[in-house]
């Protein structure tokens, strides 16, 4: 049986945790700056998991204002920067509980519909989106520093029948 877990929002004390979150789980690692500039202008797309007041998790997010992937219209869309989940806290539901506490965090905001990068290779993760609803818009080649090619993962908050097939 895994161990409870708590989704709340981010608030700066919990800056070193998450950018050491960040440094051990990912290879994309940011400044503190950045985490904080997210927060300010985002704070209720910010979370943290934490197990036994230990921030285990993240997920940062912003609004952007733009055309929408499924159409021509102008709209608000929820941008899911980065999340990570420490190595050891995995495949216990703490990514999906983190993104869907904050894709309500976006809807707060106005984002009809949300968007990711993630690298091709990450399999667990395209799983887990997938399995949230967002499906591969395109392949973005070359977009992480290291040359790997990246998926442009999309999902709309009211989808319709024809917004089932990608773009790619």
């Amino acid at each position: 049986m895994s161990e409870a877990f708590e989704i709340r929002l981010f608030h700066p004390d919990d800056i070193k945790q998450v950018v050491l979150i960040n440094q051990q789980s990912l290879p994309e690692n940011y400044p503190e700056q950045f985490f904080l500039g997210l927060h300010y202008h985002a704070p209720q797309a910010f979370f943290v998991a934490s197990v036994d007041d230990r921030v285990v998790g993240y997920i940062m997010c912003r609004i952007e204002r733009g055309i929408s992937g499924f159409g021509r219209l102008p709209t608000k869309k929820g941008h899911i920067v980065s999340v990570a989940v420490l190595n050891d806290r995995r495949n216990h539901g703490i990514g999906t509980a983190l993104i869907a506490a904050a894709m309500e965090g976006m809807i707060d905001y106005g984002a009809s519909e949300f968007f990711l990068e993630v690298r091709k290779t990450n399999e667990a993760a395209i799983a887990i989106y997938e399995k949230l609803g967002f499906r591969v818009k395109r392949v973005l080649r070359g977009y992480y520093r290291d040359g790997e090619d990246a998926y442009l993962m999309a999902k709309k908050l009211y989808e319709s029948q024809e917004d089932d097939e990608p773009d790619a």
